[in-house]
């Protein structure tokens, strides 16, 4: 089976050494040679790590990177049984490409979006093949986190997802099953919880550090909201958000000013060393 991977940020690069770790050939495809060197340098120093650690020989790394390869054209995944993309979260542009993929690539291939928040429907109708359309929703770091959300569009085939599904348990991943919602399961829950420790530090009920020590010893999370929150993007908390506010209609999914503030402000987190905290 050949995978391709569309996006060589830090997800879509995680995603593509998930699958060449577990033997796997992949393509990574990116926008430009620049874009394409700094996905393949993601993964190099991912599992050079994992080489000072003695989890890997340094012969596995080599044999590992061998099966990558990296194409600047989608029109190079046309071979490719599952295409999983992994670029920024825009509904339109997402759409464009899967309308793209659905031109290029052979009629049995899966199309696979790894949104954390948009229409799976949406973004199947954009092609002639929305039964094999589906989310795969992989987390940050995804070479280490064990969850994958599988998630349903409306027109999404059983077979679809029980081949999906099947390909998780092949790359050691556990799997969930969501039927599309706003947020689907994991950022329907977390994303307004951080939304809501951003409020009280906004408040002033408590630091920021206080708010992560208080969660993590009164509710045994690994990671304070606020710390996770720069991990993550404080842009990309907000625009989840504004998706939750806008599908649901509900004030409880309203963004706080302060992380409004924030993002128009560039303090995004740890992509741009400043945010709740400076790195």
């Amino acid at each position: 089976m050949k995978i391709g991977v569309i996006g060589t940020g830090t997800m879509g690069s995680g995603i593509a050494q998930v699958f060449i770790e577990r033997g796997y050939d992949v393509i990574l495809n990116g926008i430009s040679e620049s874009e394409i060197k700094n996905g393949l340098n993601i993964i190099d120093k991912n599992l050079d790590r994992k080489v000072k650690k003695e989890k890997i020989t340094l012969k596995d790394k080599e044999d590992i990177l061998k099966r990558i390869d990296t194409c600047l054209e989608i029109n190079e995944l046309k071979e490719c049984d599952i295409v999983i993309e992994a670029i920024v979260e825009n509904i339109e542009l997402k759409k464009e490409l899967f309308k793209k993929l659905d031109e290029i690539v052979k009629e049995d291939a899966i199309l696979a979006t790894n949104t954390s928040s948009l229409s799976i429907t949406e973004i199947a109708l954009s092609t002639k093949r929305p039964d094999k359309v589906i989310g795969m929703h992989f987390f940050n770091p995804a070479p280490v986190m064990k969850l994958v959300e599988i998630i349903q569009g409306i027109a999404s085939s059983k077979e679809t997802v029980d081949k999906v599904n099947e390909i998780c348990i092949q790359i050691s991943k556990d799997s969930v099953m969501v039927k599309e919602a706003p947020g689907f399961v994991v950022n329907r829950i977390l994303i307004p919880m951080i939304n809501e420790a951003i409020g009280i530090l906004g408040d002033g009920i408590a630091t920021n550090e206080e708010i992560d020590k208080a969660m993590k010893l009164g509710a045994g999370h690994p990671m304070g909201p606020l710390e996770l929150s720069d991990l993550i993007g404080n842009d990309v908390v907000l625009f989840i958000m504004e998706i939750l506010h806008e599908e649901f209609g509900d004030d409880k999914y309203r963004p706080h000013t302060l992380l409004k503030k924030m993002v128009r402000g560039n303090l995004l987190g740890r992509k741009t060393k400043n945010g709740f905290y400076k790195y």
